[in-house]
């Protein structure tokens, strides 16, 4: 259950904290007080979008923060689980579990196991028959599960091999036009003899070329002034300190250091002399080279960024026209185990299909004793099931659909044809309590579920939200006295101005103010005739 809700810096609620309790929690008070920016809030928590409109005028921020009890919760610390989302006008967005981050989905997947929001929403997806085969898989709960995740694997499989089959070059004209161009590519490839670094040796080879004149004098200039100066005048030297190096060992030292150097030289313009062979280039090498690096170059453009990545996709060409050469073969061994996955799958649709129509069954008869307490006494809901012989879809070979027959006498007909919003209200009530006794989802909103109805059959939706909330945390918004009048916990909002601000405010009510508040909503005023309309109302939800 929630026990509470912190809300800051969304739409005029500007720093709110509500405690909530068990069973049933009715949010009362005047249009505009804020009461849809609560379930908004909620929504927020449990994941749902949110729009940077909805930050206070003049802050840059939203968070909401939500602490659930639940006991027997292996996420729970205590028991409470603490989670919170705080949004930026940069649209930065931080979500928690107990104090660890994570993504907006991990949240609406987690918040999905303890809470669902019920709202006008709804009623327009009870129109939607692709709702209402999840209504009744929800309410078969367990006994659909296995036969559903066992239909999808394949499913997922018999899709991926029509989608091959389709690709497989099933015209024989695109499979000769892709063939004779992968087979062009491919000796364009090969006929390159690539080898990988090649680029690298054209380049710097090409480079010296380029320079090869400036090269030549440097290396010109330097053996001269290696041989024809320096050498001359180390060999001098080194005969100078022969003559002394008996005399004293530093000359002999110096002399020994002086011929090392004397014999590195040599070796230098050795290697000086030969960098003359480097840049003996003729103009046919000249144009071999840069017209290997233009042919490079293309190959670059067309299959690759380099002579690496060119030699792999040559490897996807040859693996790519074995395939399309052999593809018949390919698609022959497709389409068998298309076959066996058809079989399979239609085994276990009809076993879906048995369930669905057994549950089905069990469904319109509860919905049709919900609605009879719901003030809809002539109406019956009949859940069909069709079963599509030469269709396979997602969750087996069904389409669900809901027919109502609203009065005595008259055709059944589907719902979107039928149903007005007041009888849109009940009928959705109707089902989310049949399926609120099979789930075990913890915590039901219903914001505004009442909208269209009144008098008796006000009574009656009262009455069901109040037997909801016997196995669950309700917390409902209302406008009617006798929804009201059947809460555990009353929370009237309003909204002040201070400071030239509008702002929310929550108040749990006592009993006093629940009947002043009851009052006031049965008829727009407080007087001792309400008063004592609001206290019947309350003797009965006692009794």
């Amino acid at each position: 259950m929630i026990t509470n809700l912190h809300i800051k810096n969304i739409g005029i609620i500007e720093d709110l904290e509500i405690n909530f309790n068990k069973g049933m929690n009715v949010l009362t008070g005047e249009t505009g007080a804020g009461k849809t920016l609560i379930i908004d809030s909620l929504g927020i928590i449990c994941g749902g979008r949110f729009s940077k409109e909805m930050i206070r005028k003049g802050e840059n921020h939203s968070f909401v923060e939500l602490c659930i009890y639940a006991p027997k919760d292996i996420n729970a610390i205590d028991g409470n689980i603490i989670i919170s989302r705080e949004i930026y006008s940069n649209g930065r967005n931080m979500c928690k579990i107990n104090g660890r981050f994570v993504t907006v989905n991990e949240l609406k997947n987690f918040m999905s196991h303890y809470m669902e929001i019920h709202g006008q929403n709804d009623n327009q997806q009870l129109l939607d028959s692709r709702t209402h085969k999840k209504y009744l898989d929800n309410f078969a709960g367990e006994t659909l599960v296995q036969f559903k995740q066992d239909y999808k694997n394949k499913y997922i499989r018999y899709n991926e091999i029509k989608r091959e089959l389709r690709e497989n070059y099933g015209d024989e004209k695109e499979k000769q036009r892709k063939l004779d161009l992968l087979k062009y590519q491919l000796n364009e490839i090969e006929e390159a003899k690539l080898k990988d670094g090649e680029e690298e040796k054209l380049n710097e080879k090409r480079k010296v070329m380029m320079n090869s004149e400036k090269i030549a004098k440097s290396i010109s200039e330097a053996d001269t002034a290696i041989s024809e100066n320096t050498i001359d005048i180390l060999s001098s030297a080194i005969r100078a300190l022969e003559k002394i190096e008996d005399i004293d060992k530093k000359y002999e030292e110096t002399a020994s250091s002086l011929k090392n150097i004397y014999y590195e030289l040599q070796e230098i313009e050795r290697d000086i002399n030969s960098f003359r062979e480097d840049i003996e280039f003729n103009e046919q090498e000249r144009e071999e080279i840069e017209t290997r690096l233009d042919l490079l170059y293309d190959l670059k453009r067309k299959y690759g960024n380099n002579i690496k990545e060119i030699l792999a996709y040559g490897e996807e060409i040859k693996q790519e026209i074995d395939k399309i050469e052999n593809v018949d073969e390919h698609n022959n061994q497709l389409k068998k185990e298309q076959e066996i996955l058809e079989k399979q799958m239609t085994e276990i649709a009809n076993k879906i299909s048995e369930i669905r129509k057994q549950y089905a069954k069990q469904l319109s008869e509860k919905i049709n004793k919900e609605l009879v307490e719901l003030e809809m006494k002539n109406a019956k809901i009949n859940v069909r099931v069709d079963y599509k012989i030469n269709d396979f879809f997602e969750d087996g070979k069904d389409e669900v659909e809901i027919f109502i027959k609203t009065n005595i006498g008259e055709n059944e007909n589907p719902l979107i044809k039928i149903a007005s919003g007041g009888e849109m209200s009940r009928i959705m009530l109707a089902i989310k309590k049949v399926l609120a006794e099979t789930d075990q989802i913890p915590i039901l909103i219903f914001d505004e579920i009442d909208t269209g109805i009144s008098g008796k059959a006000a009574k009656a939706v009262a009455e069901k939200l109040k037997n909801i909330a016997t196995t669950h945390q309700v917390l409902c918004i209302s406008h009617l006295a006798p929804i009201a009048a059947v809460a555990d916990n009353n929370y009237f909002i309003s909204k002040n101005v201070e400071n030239d601000r509008t702002s929310t405010k929550i108040k749990l009510l006592d009993e006093q103010e629940v009947l002043c508040e009851i009052a006031r909503i049965s008829s727009g005023e407080v007087n001792e005739v309400t008063l004592q309309y609001a206290h019947e109302l309350r003797n009965k939800k006692a009794s």
